[in-house]
């Protein structure tokens, strides 16, 4: 059962859990905690980094700093609430 669930709504948990994480997390610390393999290889700058504090950012409404982290913090977030919309939603079948 538990296979089954997680077959079925692994990528809506990855993609909710993700936008959570980076809803909490406050991109203005410079010493906090990273799985980042580029930042523990010890390479100041990421671009993967700056694209998940431009969406930070977002989640506090701070669009110039979102802007200044990372180009693309604001099109990522579009495309990842699409994409969970699109998990969200029952398929319809068009063709049977």
């Amino acid at each position: 059962m538990i296979k089954r669930f997680l077959s079925k709504y692994l990528e809506l948990i990855f993609w909710v859990a993700g936008l959570l994480a980076l809803a909490i997390t406050d991109p203005a610390l410079k010493t906090h905690f990273s799985l980042c393999p580029v930042k523990m290889a010890g390479m100041s700058w990421c671009p993967g980094c700056g694209l998940g504090h431009s969406i930070s950012w977002l989640f506090r409404g701070d669009i110039k700093n979102s802007f200044e982290a990372h180009w693309l913090g604001i099109p990522a977030l579009v495309a990842i609430c699409w994409r969970v919309y699109q998990l969200l939603t029952p398929r319809r079948r068009i063709f049977t």
